[in-house]
């Protein structure tokens, strides 16, 4: 009953902490306006393409030496310098704005997104297993994904007001205000690090972590410094690597990430040129898209649902995603994003499921740079989507772009579903022997 107790307050801490930092590093009101005040500014299109390929770009660079980092040293502190250099950057766009301010915003904007991929997922993981919950980790991260979402949208709202009682000057400063409290939240994040068995080898990933060296109830401050047994930065980085070349089942749920994450994750930009599309007047398409993050927001909501599909459940979900998208596009009708918005919280469930997979396969202690690795997949492969998109779009309009990038979805659930049946995904022990792309 002891245990019992204590880990409840425990875990509520966790989820806690982790809802308020989802929310409030989401809660930019800079998000529905940045590209006014770029435009404002006096930059050409041209230009502001070039941030946006400078934002990707600093993320992809940065996001598995960040996650090797996270392996290395505080969790907690990456998470708390994150929302700071974001912050940082914002502060820069709306104080000095010109295009260079511009282009340094992008790039802490991006190093601070990959600091916090990978250590984030990381923390979480760790703290559950150290709870003995586990099974728990779909839930909280579904509805991580909602708070973020609901960020958003409530930026969404707020942005209107405040910029037109104070400019952007005031939209600005309340989207640094909201980083700092972002910041503020990932100080009562809980971290309890295992400390390494001696003669532990990180490259070596089959070898156990050890208990934690850390007391029940007692946590680092958020700039703990290195554990003296721990592993340095490129060790960390070399273990990593290492669990995903050495394990087929990490690899395996690593690449399942990309695989499901990339394709709807980049179609979610071009939604409004869809909505554009169906005829509906131009004040109208909030009002469709609106049918896209709800879904979204259902889709993280059902996570411990859907921790109960094996593959060929978990296959049949991303058929099934793929034709309801397929179909409402094709309609060119406003009608049709109802399927969008089906379709969308389907996708949302599949990442989610996608990441626990993953988390559940790595055994290793440098769980936040495997991560870290899967996120840099996901971003390359969703640049391809960009590409490919621009190219089909320009040849046959949005809404067979839009039909054509499903297709590998059907391919991923042709695949998995012809694999041996497998067993619920809910632990390490409960996860099928391949769950994955191999």
């Amino acid at each position: 009953m002891l245990i019992v107790s204590a880990r409840v307050p425990a875990e509520r801490r966790l989820a806690a902490t982790l809802y308020a930092y989802a929310f409030l590093t989401d809660l930019v009101l800079l998000y529905p306006v940045y590209a006014l005040l770029f435009a404002d500014t006096g930059l050409p299109v041209g230009q502001i393409s070039s941030l946006f390929v400078l934002w990707s770009a600093a993320g992809i660079l940065l996001e598995v030496p960040s996650g090797a980092w996270a392996d290395a040293v505080s969790r907690r502190l990456l998470l708390c310098l994150a929302p700071l250099l974001a912050a940082a950057g914002f502060a820069l766009w709306v104080f000095v704005p010109s295009y260079p301010a511009f282009a340094v915003g992008f790039l802490l904007w991006g190093a601070g997104g990959a600091l916090r991929s990978g250590a984030l997922e990381a923390l979480v993981w760790t703290e559950l297993d150290r709870l003995g919950a586990t099974g728990r980790y779909a839930r909280l991260t579904g509805r991580a994904k909602t708070a973020e979402l609901l960020g958003v949208v409530a930026a969404m709202g707020l942005a209107a007001p405040v910029l037109a009682l104070g400019g952007y000057p005031a939209v600005g400063a309340a989207s640094v205000a909201a980083c700092l409290a972002a910041a503020a939240a990932a100080t009562r994040f809980p971290e309890h690090r295992a400390a390494e068995p001696p003669g532990h080898d990180p490259a070596d990933a089959t070898q156990p972590a050890a208990a934690s060296a850390i007391p029940p109830g007692e946590t680092q401050p958020c700039a703990a410094q290195p554990d003296p047994d721990e592993a340095g930065w490129w060790a960390s980085l070399r273990g990593g690597l290492a669990e995903a070349r050495a394990d087929r089942s990490v690899r395996a749920a690593l690449l399942l990430v990309p695989a499901v994450a990339a394709v709807w994750g980049g179609l979610d930009e071009y939604t409004p040129l869809l909505a554009r599309d169906t005829g509906i007047p131009a004040v109208g398409v909030p009002l469709l898209l609106l049918l896209v993050w709800a879904g979204t927001t259902v889709g993280g909501l059902l996570a411990p649902v859907g921790e109960r599909l094996t593959d060929r459940g978990f296959a049949a979900l991303l058929a099934g995603a793929a034709l309801a998208l397929a179909a409402g596009a094709l309609l060119r009708h406003p009608a049709g994003f109802v399927l969008v918005g089906v379709a969308f919280a389907a996708f949302q469930l599949a990442t989610v499921l996608a990441d626990v997979r993953l988390q559940a396969r790595i055994t290793g202690p440098d769980r936040a740079t495997v991560t870290s690795v899967a996120g840099m997949a996901t971003d390359l492969t969703i640049i391809a989507v960009y590409a490919g998109y621009g190219v089909m779009a320009g040849a046959a309009g949005n809404a067979v772009a839009f039909a054509v990038a499903v297709l590998p979805y059907l391919l991923l659930a042709g695949r998995l579903a012809t694999r041996r049946p497998a067993r619920r995904v809910r632990s390490n022990r409960s996860l099928p022997e391949n769950s994955g792309v191999s």
